[in-house]
């Protein structure tokens, strides 16, 4: 196990996702819906999709050369004459993005949000580019378009709107670029990680309190080295802890001084994790931090409520706990709202396999409503939706407990 921590720690840094998710600064800059959502009919029955090859034996339909195991490659998905879905897989460069209505949005293709930032760049710059040529082509085919005596517009009125829409395309990826190195230059402190970690870092305690078996701890978080039937996916449910999954109180101090929040947790963490679903709790704990003279005690009755719970429920939790205070020195990049603990799963404790922003959620009560003791929660799902800076806004799903946990 000391071997498998050396080799996940032994990177220099631990970066964020250089492509992160939308904000609501950038959706004001998104590509206009008449260059980048436009479908042709005839492709209605055809379905595009991308994934990273699972082995070296399928080859481009394209230009014959096989496709690398793990390269990015595309299929074509359609209906053969017995009515069995048929795949034609492509090199990426191979791909007549645009051709026929083919991928004139990201969108329409399957796939999309699992791929590498850098992928989801390359391939947007294709769709656009291919978007382009459609109407580069468009506005030829309606020049020598025939006159049948059909009431039309001038030529002249044509071309300048779909110089217009063109134009509109090249001004929104200028942009984006732009507000994207002003958010980068001056809010990078804010929402990326920049962390020296080496498997010296990794500690069988937090500061002087000895940790229990399975659990280590690093800078402010300790975390649960991998519980029993863990497995890695894309599709991640999170959950926050105190007042979500478990009734605690502050004044009450103790592995046991908790209660199930409510009656069906159980049964829903088990269908996810049947339906592929890693579960992770993020939470806090500044006691931890705070209580120098009961450090011990406040880590016994942290990590002793949490093993009991994962007990309870009978399904395999990946754990972090962020201990670190949120004011009275610099800010905890652990701490919630901070996405800290968030990055840390993504990048080192998922066996770099791309999360489904589409699929993936959280669930936190900390909402910022009437009540709750504060906003954290929400605003930590915020700061991931932020991290993934796309064409439109898909980030990570939020939910207050009562109405994911609470049934009719």
């Amino acid at each position: 196990m000391k071997s498998q921590l050396t080799h996940i720690f032994n990177r220099k840094t631990l970066n964020p996702n250089p492509n992160p998710n939308p904000n609501p600064i950038l959706s004001a800059f998104s590509i206009p819906s008449a260059v980048m959502s436009s479908s042709s009919p005839s492709t209605d029955s055809v379905k595009l999709v991308a994934e990273y090859a699972k082995s070296g034996r399928s080859s481009c339909k394209k230009c014959s050369k096989s496709i690398a195991a793990s390269a990015l490659r595309f299929g074509f998905v359609n209906k053969d004459p017995r009515g069995f879905d048929m795949t034609k897989w492509h090199h990426l460069n191979c791909v007549p993005f645009g051709a026929s209505g083919f991928a004139s949005s990201v969108d329409a293709i399957t796939g999309f949000s699992s791929l590498k930032g850098s992928d989801q760049e390359a391939v947007k710059k294709l769709v656009i580019e291919g978007a382009q040529a459609v109407e580069v082509s468009k506005v030829d085919e309606d020049d020598d378009e025939p006159d049948q005596g059909k009431s039309k517009k001038p030529k002249v009125e044509i071309c300048l709107g779909r110089l217009v829409n063109l134009c509109m395309v090249r001004i929104c990826m200028v942009l984006n670029q732009l507000v994207l190195s002003l958010l980068t230059s001056e809010e990078g402190t804010k929402f990326q990680l920049e962390i020296a970690v080496s498997a010296s870092d990794i500690k069988e305690k937090y500061k002087d309190a000895t940790l229990l078996p399975k659990w280590k701890a690093f800078q402010t978080v300790i975390f649960l080295e991998r519980d029993d039937g863990l497995h890695d996916s894309s599709k991640i449910a999170a959950f926050d802890f105190d007042g979500c999954l478990a009734k605690t109180s502050v004044k009450r101090v103790g592995a046991d001084a908790w209660s199930l929040m409510y009656p069906s947790i159980p049964e829903k963490l088990q269908n996810l994790y049947s339906d592929g679903y890693k579960l992770v709790i993020f939470t806090n704990e500044s006691n931890i931090e705070r209580w120098k003279n009961k450090r011990q005690a406040a880590v016994d009755s942290k990590i002793g409520r949490l093993n009991s719970f994962i007990e309870l429920v009978k399904v395999p939790i990946q754990v972090f706990i962020a201990c670190g205070v949120s004011s009275g020195q610099s800010e905890d990049p652990f701490r919630k709202p901070k996405p800290g603990m968030w990055k840390i799963m993504e990048k080192e404790f998922n066996s770099s396999l791309p999360i489904d922003m589409e699929q993936s959620f959280y669930v936190g009560d900390a909402a910022g409503r009437a009540g709750d003791h504060s906003d954290a929660d929400k605003k930590f799902a915020q700061a991931i939706m932020f991290s993934f800076l796309r064409w439109r806004a898909v980030g990570l799903k939020f939910y207050v407990p009562e109405d994911y946990f609470v049934t009719d």
